[in-house]
């Protein structure tokens, strides 16, 4: 089953990106990527949110 996120945190270290997650419970995921991994998610990111923009604004509207 899939946790909920509940916050996070991106930070430089040195030439990598520490990100941290939290979640439901207070259970925390640490992780590293590179500059180019994280432009890629950053990428992704931004695809599936444009794809989505026009479902997520009618739902929007009809609250």
């Amino acid at each position: 089953m899939a946790k909920s996120l509940t916050g996070f945190e991106i930070t430089r270290d040195g030439e990598t990106y520490r990100l941290r997650f939290e979640l439901d419970g207070g259970e925390t995921v640490e992780l590293t990527a590179s500059y180019e991994q994280l432009d890629l998610i950053a990428e992704e990111i931004d695809r599936q949110l444009d794809a989505d923009e026009e479902d997520v604004l009618s739902a929007d509207e009809t609250d």
